[in-house]
């Protein structure tokens, strides 16, 4: 039988008439992504944070307030801070955490957008055994050979030295495995960063299921490495986080505001 091909022109990432505009389109996309990370249960007191590369000045960001809540974030509510660490839009404070590591992230890869950490249940639980994800289903090829784990862990991330640790460990990757504290990811878009998270949350969770239960097989390297390609690639991050974005602004369409 032949492979099926189809057309998902109709399914690609916008572009824009000016950085202003993409501004607007990052800033709302990023407000849906925190919605969505507080359905998903990913919301820990005031741990986790998701951050957006500013289309007109590059060198900053922007990120959630300290101590708001995920299910609360609105556009209006989103912060723009430099890379010394100074909110020069918004009201309320910048989480030290935060910029310690997501201020080295986008310093070091400037393909990177976006990037997402918060302290998720399974993501943290498997962080704890200090290893990788193994290709045990199509969902975790994702992240076969394009993940890694960062294994010093010293505490609350407050120096942006950890956070140039980090960013080295992470290299060219999607994701790392921050030893102790959970995951993060990065993408080239907001929707991807935040697709990455949350597939990779449940990766974590049907790894922990599976070993609990005994022996996963693994899928083999040449059939792991082909399906990386097919559902792990920018274009595939992209396209799985539309229709969470369909569901929360319809569901909360205040997170526009």
């Amino acid at each position: 039988m032949a492979d099926l091909k189809f057309n998902l022109k109709f399914l690609e990432p916008p572009t824009f008439k000016s950085p202003e505009e993409e501004r607007q389109h990052r800033k709302r996309r990023l407000a849906a992504a925190f919605r969505l990370f507080s359905k998903c249960g990913f919301d820990e007191g005031v741990a986790g944070h998701i951050t957006a590369r500013d289309p007109v000045r590059k060198d900053h960001f922007w990120v959630n307030p300290f101590g708001v809540h995920f299910s609360l974030i609105r556009v209006s509510d989103l912060i723009l801070v430099n890379h010394d660490g100074v909110v020069v839009e918004g009201e309320r404070a910048v989480n030290p955490a935060a910029f310690a590591i997501h201020s080295r992230i986008h310093h070091a890869r400037p393909d990177v957008v976006a990037a997402a950490h918060a302290h998720s249940l399974y993501g943290k639980s498997w962080s704890s055994l200090g290893r990788t994800l193994d290709p045990i289903t199509q969902d975790a090829c994702a992240f076969y050979d394009d993940h890694a784990v960062f294994q010093d862990y010293t505490g609350v991330v407050l120096s942006t030295d950890e956070g140039d640790r980090i960013g080295a460990t992470l290299g060219a990757r999607k994701a790392v495995i921050l030893r102790n504290h959970g995951n993060l990811t990065v993408g080239a878009s907001i929707d991807e960063a935040a697709w990455w998270f949350i597939t990779m949350e449940r990766s974590c969770q049907a790894q922990l299921l599976a070993e609990a239960a005994g022996k996963p097989h693994l899928i083999p390297h040449e059939m792991a490495s082909m399906t990386r390609m097919q559902v792990g690639s920018p274009l595939a991050g992209w396209v799985s986080f539309q229709p969470l974005w369909e569901r929360i602004t319809r569901e909360q369409p205040d997170l526009l505001e």
